[in-house]
């Protein structure tokens, strides 16, 4: 099994890279991992004080269980990863996403290449790399008709949570990456370079 870490900044294009190369593979080959779905959940909480809570940070996540998960498709069994509802800042208490396992799992997030310990699980960490204008646009479009958010709410998270833990965790995590694609799945040379180390793996072939 290759595990493939994929982090980078809000609206950077991660999913769109894993997006690319999964397509390129067939959808056969690859289980897709959204660390978004690894959010700590939070019941004893009101909707308010969720909403107060610092979901930028790596401590957001649950990665314990998410590294619990891959331990569980390396050793050939299924995992069933959480569902997040962002518009109520929790967890699915009915649903789970069943992970089977598979010859290549991509994960992707923001803080992918943050933990360490996530970090060890993974055999080629990439890390996309784009504009924060582009990023800050494209967050802002997402989260308005995605996740029913307002114009306002989402220009105060930013300010304080989403630039602040960028800065201070993400952007520096970019010196573990083994690769890093510039502007996301728009970069045809950097998706097809991480496809074929992939393919190589596939056909056994050395990376």
């Amino acid at each position: 099994m290759l595990i493939i870490g994929i982090a980078g900044g809000t609206g950077s294009g991660k999913t769109s890279v894993a997006r690319s190369v999964i397509e390129r593979l067939g959808n056969d080959k690859v289980t897709f991992i959204s660390q978004d779905n690894y959010y700590k959940d939070y019941p004893e909480l009101t909707l308010e004080e969720k909403a107060e809570l610092n979901y930028d940070h790596p401590f957001a996540f649950d990665n314990e269980l998410l590294i619990e998960d891959l331990k569980l498709l390396k050793e050939g069994r299924p995992a069933f990863a959480p569902i997040y509802d962002f518009s109520v800042h929790a967890r699915s208490a009915a649903e789970t996403v069943t992970l089977e396992p598979n010859n290549i799992v991509i994960i992707e997030g923001l803080h992918v290449l943050s933990d360490e310990n996530l970090r060890e699980m993974l055999d080629i960490k990439v890390f996309v790399d784009t504009d924060p204008d582009v990023r800050i646009l494209r967050r802002v479009i997402r989260d308005v008709e995605e996740r029913g958010r307002t114009v306002q709410s989402v220009y105060a998270q930013y300010l304080t949570t989403v630039k602040p833990m960028h800065d201070a965790f993400i952007e520096p995590s970019k010196k573990y990456a083994d690769l890093i694609i510039p502007e996301g799945g728009h970069n045809e040379v950097g998706v097809q370079l991480l496809s074929v180390l992939t393919e190589k793996y596939l056909t056994g072939k050395p990376l």
